[in-house]
């Protein structure tokens, strides 16, 4: 099966999707996704924070056994990797891989020096996260992502099915039109195993040296390499 979708014809697709039901197109999105693309040529990129919770959720509902990448760069929190194993046990038709850096900590260390994330975190993240997804996309054509258009400014534009410019491929993001506390509601609705690190003020969770709690009132990704400048990670930028 050939996918149809073309990057004239993207942000027509878009605006087809209907937002006027309980998952705010985000189900029919999902269906359309796995309908117009072979197993093998689309992949969900998981952080498995809150929102990729739900998309899994979400996913399992339309292809049980659907793809699933978790860019593991040695550097996340523990709670993190628990929360993956409780979803491969809630889950078991996905297929989660774990997909590791070419380079480990130490060999990155004896090549950049060490602690690369506080001298050049995008160097750092280009060698653990970009790359990574990079040689996971190379043999896809379209890939699946939590972003929503309030988690920052940077994605406030941010459509159901996306020009790709980085990967070039087509990005899916059915969650767009949803709020934080959306999300949970549906977490909570039905019992969904998530990170803990979400009870103690990190919306937003990347790798333990480089994310941080939240005050009251800030910006969701405002623990996010906090002072520094830096809002994304690289995946989602041109």
């Amino acid at each position: 099966m050939t996918s149809s979708v073309t990057y004239e014809n993207w942000s027509a697709i878009s605006e087809s999707f209907s937002v006027d039901n309980d998952t705010k197109g985000a189900l029919e999105v999902l269906d359309w996704a796995y309908k117009n693309y072979p197993d093998e040529k689309i992949v969900y990129s998981s952080s498995f924070g809150a929102e990729a919770i739900v998309l899994i959720d979400l996913i399992y509902k339309v292809k049980k056994d659907a793809q699933i990448v978790f860019l593991d760069t040695d550097l996340h929190f523990l709670e993190t990797y628990e929360v993956i194993d409780k979803i491969e046990k809630r889950f078991p038709e996905l297929r989660i891989e774990r997909k590791k850096p070419a380079l480990t900590l130490d060999e990155q260390a004896a090549q950049y020096g060490s602690a690369l994330w506080k001298r050049d975190p995008n160097q750092c993240c280009q060698i653990r996260k970009v790359i990574p997804l990079q040689e996971t996309l190379t043999a896809k054509e379209a890939w699946i992502s939590g972003l929503r258009r309030d988690q920052s400014v940077t994605r406030k534009d941010t459509e159901f099915v996306n020009k790709d410019e980085k990967f070039k491929n087509v990005k899916i993001c059915p969650l767009i039109h949803w709020t934080w506390d959306e999300v949970w509601s549906y977490i909570r609705q039905n019992d969904l195993p998530y990170n803990q690190l979400h009870d103690q003020n990190y919306p937003s969770i990347g790798c333990f040296p480089c994310t941080q709690a939240v005050l009251n009132g800030e910006d969701t990704r405002a623990g996010r390499w906090s002072g520094s400048g830096k809002t994304e990670c690289g995946l989602h930028v041109k």
